[in-house]
């Protein structure tokens, strides 16, 4: 049975206050490899048999309604240790990146479930193609934080916006995640926050005491952790909701647009439970395939990749030969490639001995890019290249270049490297760059395709995805500035750099453009198409819809909305006829 709820108890929380909070502070040589062999991809095995088929797996909450004496007297214990715990981290201020008063501060901060509203006010004409729902996912903390929490912490919340005849609906709900359900049933949040808690010693007393509490069947983790609050992909007929810490979560898109969950997706139990996914799948719009990558921060293998047919059958998982647990947030896929970034931030649990955060920058590492054949058995054949000082959040695209045998690769690329997850002095600066890896000489060359007089922060974005893993002249990004806040984005030229700017308006701020091509032609002009990002007013406190032509960066038309929309993170389009055969 889907699960939605309409949550109450988030309401007093729309603009939150944290009274507990004191004394913070405001925010190797490498063979060549011939390109024009084209292999017929393999088929992955069959899925084993499932002795139950069910519609749902969805979480079971833990009531401590139910719980024993001993049980009741542990939870007392392991409260008063988690209080002293709060108390003492408490005693000195809170870095920035940990602050919920900075990370959380204005339009960051939470909202509560919207349910479906209908013929929503539209300034100007809605194209008649953008038929189907957009959707955006973003971090919604349903509880007040009691102590550290970082932006990317929160509780996924996706925001929908259905065009339907000509009529524009809204909803926004929690992605109802095992986390979410549990502390929701208990009453307050008890899962540890993985950026904004879990660093120096109160970090290893947090995870103590979660193992504590597992122990005691307090909690449940054996259905995941995660929050399920960055990435989103329409796939086999499923709408996918993913942030690096979990499984995907499988959401349903209803007939009047709302938004249900149905729970964590283990692609027909291929993908093990205790496994995750990335938050930037990618789906490869010739094959219809799905590639994706696991990491894991504790144990071998740190990291796999696999791939999953149009029709949801997963390859077996190939462990990818990382030598520690490296942030990989994203990846990017060519014709034939996947290229898998190995860089600079990487994790190590012990530094939280030392007092500090085990997300950290590695300045003695090298940072280098692995191209693998996409429909590998094994990670022999993978090449290593090189990419001295980089490091790239977000890949925006990539593909082959057959006459100099090299691999291009789009990213941006952030100094400093760790910024966004440690507090530095030095401003954030994203620079967006090509990357060529030539895999005759096994070297890499690097160069900022914005001019000095141009360059901006360029974060949050895409290219046409009709052409993803193809060459790409154009990308849509957020122009971070003033860095978090996006004031608009950019249409960029990646051949000659040239640049065009849409600013969203006087204290209107908003997050990443999505880019819709007109058509599903792959055939048509790769920037025909319309932007839609979700806009927010500081000045009046309005959020909205806006949609722009991409062609000519003329605003097509506004969606007034009927709540406010929370600066947030990843979103796609789903087209009114994928709804129709959702799973």
């Amino acid at each position: 049975m889907a699960i939605s709820s309409s949550l109450s108890t988030a309401n007093s929380y729309i603009k939150p206050r944290y009274p507990r909070i004191s004394n913070a502070h405001s925010v190797l040589q490498t063979p060549t490899i011939d390109f024009s062999t084209k292999k017929s991809p393999p088929q992955p095995p069959p899925a084993p048999p499932r002795l139950l088929q069910s519609k749902t797996n969805a979480p079971v909450p833990v009531s401590a309604k139910n719980w024993n004496f001993i049980q009741k007297a542990a939870a007392a214990a392991l409260d008063a240790v988690e209080r002293a715990l709060t108390g003492h981290e408490l005693k000195r201020p809170l870095p920035k990146t940990a602050d919920p008063r900075v990370q959380l501060a204005g339009n960051f901060s939470p909202v509560a479930e919207h349910p479906v509203e209908h013929n929503l006010e539209v300034v100007g004409k809605i194209p008649e193609s953008i038929q189907g729902v957009y959707v955006r996912n973003g971090a919604n903390p349903l509880f007040e934080p009691v102590s550290g929490h970082h932006l990317f912490d929160g509780d996924g919340m996706i925001h929908a916006v259905n065009f339907a005849g000509g009529e524009v609906s809204y909803a926004c709900r929690f992605t109802e995640t095992q986390r979410l359900v549990q502390e929701r049933a208990l009453g307050r949040p008890i899962f540890p926050k993985a950026i904004g808690e879990l660093h120096g010693h109160t970090g290893i007393g947090r995870l103590l005491l979660f193992y504590a509490r597992g122990l005691f069947k307090l909690v449940d983790s054996d259905q995941g952790m995660g929050v399920a609050n960055a990435g989103l992909v329409y796939f086999n007929r499923r709408l996918l909701a993913m942030s690096e810490d979990d499984l995907p979560y499988h959401i349903r898109v209803t007939e009047i647009g709302d938004l249900e969950t149905v729970g964590r997706y283990d692609f027909e139990g291929r993908l093990d439970s205790s496994s995750t996914m990335i938050a930037h799948p990618k789906v490869d719009p010739v094959s219809g395939e799905m590639f994706a990558l696991s990491y894991n921060v504790i144990q071998k293998p740190y990291l796999k990749y696999f791939w999953v047919s149009r029709n949801g059958l997963k390859s077996e998982d190939i462990e990818i030969p990382v030598s520690e647990p490296t942030m990989m947030h994203d990846f990017a896929i060519t014709e034939n490639f996947v290229i898998i970034p190995d860089q600079q931030v990487v994790f190590k649990m012990s530094e939280m001995i030392h007092g500090g955060s085990p997300v950290v920058f590695d300045g003695e590492k090298v940072s280098r890019f692995g191209v693998l054949d996409k429909y590998a058995s094994d990670a022999s054949g993978i090449n290593w290249i090189e990419v001295p000082d980089c490091f790239c959040f977000h890949l925006w695209n990539a593909w082959e270049e057959i006459d100099s045998n090299e691999i291009v690769v789009i990213g941006s690329c952030m100094s400093p490297a760790d910024s966004i997850f440690n507090e530095c002095d030095e401003g954030l600066k994203s620079f967006l760059s090509e990357i060529r890896l030539n895999l005759k000489t096994g070297k890499s060359t690097r160069r900022r395709i914005l001019s000095k007089s141009d360059q901006v922060n360029l974060e949050a974005g895409m290219v046409n995805r009709n052409k993803l893993g193809r060459k790409t002249r154009f990308a849509y990004l957020a122009i971070a500035d003033p860095w978090p806040k996006v004031s608009g984005f950019a249409k960029v030229d990646l051949f000659t750099g040239e640049t065009k700017k849409f600013i969203y308006g006087d204290e209107k701020y908003g997050g990443e453009p999505l880019f819709l091509p007109r058509t599903p032609d792959s055939d048509s002009k790769e920037d025909d198409g319309y932007i839609l990002a979700f806009v927010h007013n500081e000045n009046t406190w309005e959020s909205e819809l806006q949609i722009v032509n991409a062609m000519t960066l003329q605003l097509m038309a506004t969606v007034k909305l009927p709540s406010r929309v929370p600066y947030g993170f990843h979103g796609t389009f789903i087209s009114v006829q994928d709804l129709e055969n959702q799973c």
